[in-house]
């Protein structure tokens, strides 16, 4: 699967994603390009995954029509995301085209 990594993902995770493609968004010069660009965008590219921070996506973009599947993790700090990654991974493999997910991790 490929998989881009919205700005604020931490770079930590794609080592337990090792299974598939990853990109960064900065890696393409994407990183300022608002949501509905940067999703047109992923589409367009053949990414079949964006794993993001933003969790007001869904509120800004319809996200009926997507083919890209949205994995949106609830923090951003490692030291939390990396004692969620069986949930995150968890997350990925459930993805479906057009499908939507939060992972929550709390603020412990």
């Amino acid at each position: 699967m490929r998989i881009l990594f919205d700005q604020g993902v931490p770079r930590g995770l794609a080592a337990s994603l090792r299974n598939h493609e990853i990109t960064e968004a900065r890696q393409l010069n994407w990183e300022r390009i608002s949501n509905g660009a940067l999703l047109r965008l992923a589409e367009e590219a053949g990414f079949h995954l964006l794993l993001t921070t933003d969790k007001n996506l869904r509120y800004q973009q319809n996200l009926a029509e997507r083919a890209i599947s949205i994995v949106v993790l609830g923090q951003s700090p490692w030291w939390l995301v990396r004692q969620h990654l069986d949930a995150i991974v968890a997350a990925v493999i459930a993805a479906t085209p057009g499908s939507y997910a939060e992972v929550d991790i709390p603020f412990n």
